[in-house]
């Protein structure tokens, strides 16, 4: 089975990237945080101020082992997803991982406006950007297969990159779309 894992810093383009990526090779997309908000059956933001990070990340890791185990297409991770030693190990055994590497400054420009991500509700978001790039940098270059800077280039040169990265063809263009949830 094929699993491409898209991991990186909040705003790096996992999600938008991922489903343009999954279209160009003829596979299914899927988002983890999507997927674990169907679980839920609530939004990430309101699950996370009511039962905190530690409850979410373990909710995380079940999910990542359930996709990385049954599925076969593009996974759009959470930003945190690397922070659990387990996670990375899950995710360089069971996909090819490839890192959407963007500096703090670019992502926000991208996020300044953002109102649901958890870890940007705060008063400094740019600051907050520049701490969670210290702590996560390098785990993401960790488990990664392929870094791609995502910088300026348009979202389909950075999806041809990735295909080029990791030696894969485009599919056929169909106008099909295919999800991956729980029942």
């Amino acid at each position: 089975m094929l699993v491409i894992a898209l991991v990186g810093l909040p705003g790096a383009g996992k999600s938008t990237v991922g489903r343009l990526l999954s279209k160009r090779l003829g596979l299914p997309f899927a988002d983890s945080d999507h997927e674990i908000e169907v679980r839920l059956g609530v939004p990430i933001r309101e699950f996370f101020a009511v039962e905190g990070e530690e409850r979410f990340r373990d909710i995380e890791t079940q999910e990542l082992e359930r996709l990385t185990e049954g599925f076969e297409g593009v996974l759009s991770t959470g930003g945190g997803i690397v922070l659990r030693p387990r996670n990375r190990e899950c995710l360089k055994q069971r996909s090819r991982v490839v890192y959407l590497r963007a500096s703090p400054e670019e992502l926000f420009k991208r996020l300044r406006n953002d109102q649901v991500r958890p870890l940007l509700q705060v008063a400094d978001p740019l600051q907050k950007l520049k701490e969670l790039h210290d702590a996560r940098d390098h785990l993401y270059q960790e488990v990664a297969h392929v870094v791609i800077e995502t910088g300026r280039p348009s979202k389909m040169a950075l999806v041809n990159s990735i295909i080029q990265a990791l030696g894969l063809k485009a599919a056929p263009v169909t106008h099909s779309t295919n999800h991956f949830s729980n029942p």
